[in-house]
């Protein structure tokens, strides 16, 4: 990624242990060395990355992940779940928890069950897709799918030429 997008590291420090403590589960690593360089922000001036940028910005999965659970489990929306037939991952559970998506609404997710930690399949959905499609791989070779392979479909955004840059959100350092 950083070779993609001519980036220099950031090397944000973040206290990883205190936000796995409160989703009950560790993160996926790569997913954490990529927050770690780039921080929360925008790939090629359409993949919204999540991190955890505390700011006033929309980068931090974290605030978003509360709110959808807080959401999830509110029973005057029903049984009705944004993430349908899925939940928000709720800690000691199975869920989703959002990383990324698209100026486009595409949505990126984990499927965490944290009786297999360390196992984080993909979960996406497009607008132009019916229902979710799973992808079996790392945050990392998924995010550098989606921007660099052009048959990495209906995901991949390099047939759009939009070139490789990454704008930091306003939680950056």
């Amino acid at each position: 990624m950083i070779e993609l997008t001519g980036w220099e590291p950031l090397g944000i420090s973040v206290d990883w242990a205190a936000i796995e403590r409160e989703l009950g589960v560790p993160l996926p690593t790569d997913y954490k060395e990529l927050y770690e360089v780039f921080g929360g922000g925008v790939f090629s001036d359409s993949v919204y990355f999540l991190g955890r940028d505390e700011g006033p910005g929309t980068f931090d999965f974290l605030r978003q992940w509360r709110v959808g659970l807080s959401v999830d489990r509110d029973s005057k929306f029903g049984d009705v779940s944004a993430v349908a037939p899925y939940a928000v991952y709720a800690p000691g559970g199975k869920g989703l928890v959002e990383w990324g998506s698209t100026e486009w609404a595409d949505e990126y997710f984990w499927l965490i069950d944290a009786e297999r930690p360390g196992n984080y399949p993909i979960l996406a959905r497009s607008n132009d897709v019916d229902g979710w499609v799973r992808y079996d791989m790392s945050t990392a070779e998924f995010l550098c799918r989606v921007l660099a392979d052009a048959d990495f479909q209906p995901f991949g955004i390099a047939q759009y030429n939009l070139g490789m840059m990454f704008e930091p959100g306003s939680g950056a350092p």
